[in-house]
């Protein structure tokens, strides 16, 4: 969650542009043909002046979205990875006409746009292990561009469904696809709005196999997108364990084949004995260092509690619950419901602030109230006011809850929670938790990073684990992170990832 409030609730509607994520999504481009003898996709040659200038003018709101760009070492080689692999895809000019940006976010993701405009997260190259499965995975995006799938698609579908980021996160995904969730969908996804297109299981699959070829063409072992595939599908099952889910389904892949299901089909396309060079060393030395998880600047998830440094604010979701930070705002998640908490421009009148709340969420005039509704209180010395609707979705009647707080003149901030009726009062710690921080609590907030360091004589899997700046599964957090399993051994001088503050 950034720093400027008013920032989280700008809509980013990227009209006509695809959006893809690493489930692994892509790009659009020229021409293109049928697949080829090699079973190999076929691709295009060159990419569109069209494209080219919707995605130079999508590029800045995505920068805005996704927490801005990573500068620095860590930035510049990414980019000369994503444009080294970029020009394995035949596609004329690749190395001048890729944009390739490492984003200061802390979910797994990748994700392209049309004209060459390639992402990555610095949480999703933390997890990787070498250079090779860097290249995989921009490799998958570049494949995403040369083989046209957002222009198929589109001509499947008269009009792309606009999807929430933090709409996707909060509902389909974490509730699936019940009354609730597709309730949530609606509730949720109308601060940050993103054109996506949804890409079918083949193409996705096509991306693997183009990634793969790319890797090949370029010297890199081609076993590294099956690696980066099982260790995306380690991160998920990892995640889901500690918020206490059983859906594994990342955020960026809920309408796409999970990635373990694909780690057999591209380990068997690269070769069970294939060769080649991974640049271990090289990208360790890159990412040493990268922040890692929150970003201090957009607030930090600390188990239950959220913490703003800069917004001087906490609180604490309830018990059984857990959060997800976004750059635009706070998801909270649980059996009984769901909130989101944001800011939204504010004129220092907190009646006028909830029920502009509720308009953006009253788009088919579900959820509506009247002045009279507005309940005024003070929490932790904060002037404060909620109001309460109720909303039927066709199969169950549920409350959606409104509750603001005013820090300034001309700063507010609130809650939006969704809960089956009579169930709302489950948020009601979480509203009362609410409160300002001084200086001296903001300043103890640190920014966890990676920190790659070399295995000494004597280093276990538990000694180095017991290193890892967490409190919970520890051990089970650093096997993911470096692609280990509990039976592998150490050697001195291996180099190993950890996570410090």
């Amino acid at each position: 969650m950034p720093s400027n409030q008013i920032g989280w609730r700008k809509s980013l509607a990227l009209s006509g542009v695809a959006v893809s994520a690493l489930a692994l999504q892509g790009c659009s481009t020229a021409s293109s043909g049928a697949e080829g003898t090699t079973g190999i996709p076929a691709t295009v040659q060159t990419i569109s002046q069209e494209d080219k200038q919707l995605g130079a003018k999508a590029h800045p709101q995505l920068l805005s979205e996704f927490g801005g760009g990573v500068t620095g070492s860590a930035s510049n080689y990414v980019e000369t990875v994503g444009k080294n692999i970029a020009v394995q895809s035949g596609l004329s000019n690749a190395r001048g006409d890729f944009t390739v940006t490492l984003l200061n976010s802390p979910v797994n993701n990748a994700f392209a746009i049309p004209g060459g405009y390639i992402y990555v997260t610095r949480q999703l190259t933390a997890l990787m292990n070498n250079e090779a499965e860097l290249a995989g995975v921009l490799g998958h995006e570049v494949g995403h561009v040369a083989a046209q799938h957002a222009q198929k698609r589109q001509k499947k579908a008269q009009r792309n469904s606009i999807i929430g980021v933090l709409g996707t996160v909060l509902s389909g995904v974490l509730l699936g696809d019940s009354g609730l969730g597709r309730l949530g969908q609606q509730v949720f996804s109308q601060g940050s709005q993103l054109l996506t297109l949804q890409y079918s299981r083949s193409q996705e699959i096509e991306s693997d196999v183009l990634g793969i070829e790319y890797l090949r063409r370029a010297g890199y072992d081609p076993r590294a997108m099956a690696t980066v595939l099982n260790s995306l599908a380690r991160q998920n099952a990892l995640e889901a364990r500690l918020k206490g889910t059983s859906n594994r389904v990342p955020e960026w892949a809920s309408t796409h084949p999970a990635p373990e299901s694909r780690v057999p089909a591209a380990l068997q396309r690269a070769g069970a004995n294939a060769t080649g060079i991974t640049n271990r060393d090289a990208f360790l030395s890159a990412m040493d260092g990268i922040t890692y998880g929150d970003d201090p600047k957009q607030g930090v998830v600390d188990g239950r509690d959220f913490t703003h440094p800069d917004l001087r604010l906490n609180f604490q979701a309830p018990d059984g619950f857990y959060m997800v930070n976004g750059t635009r705002s706070v998801s909270i998640n649980g059996q009984s419901g769901k909130a989101e908490f944001t800011g939204a421009p504010y004129n220092g009148n907190l009646s006028t602030y909830i029920g502009s709340a509720f308009a953006a969420l009253s788009g088919e005039g579900q959820a509506k109230i009247s002045p009279g509704e507005i309940k005024r209180t003070t929490i932790n010395g904060l002037p404060s006011a909620y109001a309460t609707a109720s909303v039927n979705n066709g199969q169950q009647t549920l409350e959606v809850v409104i509750f603001a707080y005013e820090f300034a003149k001309d700063k507010a901030f609130h809650f939006m929670t969704i809960s089956p009726q009579g169930s709302s009062s489950t948020f009601s710690p979480m509203f009362s938790s609410m409160r300002r921080i001084s200086a001296a609590e903001a300043a103890k907030v640190k920014p966890r990073k990676l920190d790659v360091i070399s295995v000494r004589s004597g280093d276990t899997l538990q000694s180095l684990a017991a290193k890892m700046a967490f409190d919970d599964d520890r051990l089970e957090r650093f096997l993911v992170l470096n692609g280990l399993s509990a039976n592998d051994r150490l050697s001195a001088g291996q180099k190993v990832k950890i996570v410090t503050y």
